[in-house]
């Protein structure tokens, strides 16, 4: 890494297989850090929707992870996680097959929300859906469903 570029997490996340979804859909991580989340995906017909078309869910979750792993990775050298908020993700190309290429770069990063918005595209470079996500920022000590923040279900 050059002096001054941010810290990539893409291989150890991707060595680490930690998230369930991520696995299951076959989404690899391209580059992770603070900044900015990119990915990509070979469609398969996991992906697929009953008329053969990458299910919106598949892109709405596309769009939320790379948030959520951008988010994350600046909330956590303060002790802190995140958990999204809300997810408003848009469709605007249907895709049948080929790679999905995705990315996602803050809008905001406040104290307590943080806003990433993401983009998904096919293999032509042609936008296909795009996303806002807002997540809340947890104190190292928070909550969540029952288990301390941050921990592994």
């Amino acid at each position: 890494m050059a002096e001054g570029e941010p810290e990539d997490f893409a291989a150890a996340l991707n060595d680490a297989a930690i998230d369930g979804w991520i696995s299951a859909m076959g989404l690899r991580l391209i580059r992770a850090t603070r900044d900015e989340v990119e990915a990509e995906l070979d469609i398969g017909p996991q992906h697929r929707q009953a008329y053969g078309i990458v299910h919106g869910g598949v892109h709405a979750g596309i769009v939320e992870t790379l948030a959520s792993i951008g988010a994350a990775l600046h909330a956590l050298p303060d002790g802190r996680s995140v958990v999204g908020l809300e997810n408003h993700t848009s469709f605007l190309r249907a895709v049948r097959s080929g790679r999905l290429r995705a990315t996602a770069r803050p809008l905001d990063r406040g104290r307590r929300t943080q806003i990433w918005e993401g983009s998904v595209y096919d293999e032509e470079g042609r936008l296909c859906a795009s996303g806002r996500v807002r997540l809340l920022v947890l104190e190292p000590d928070a909550t969540l469903a029952g288990q301390r923040a941050g921990t592994p279900g």
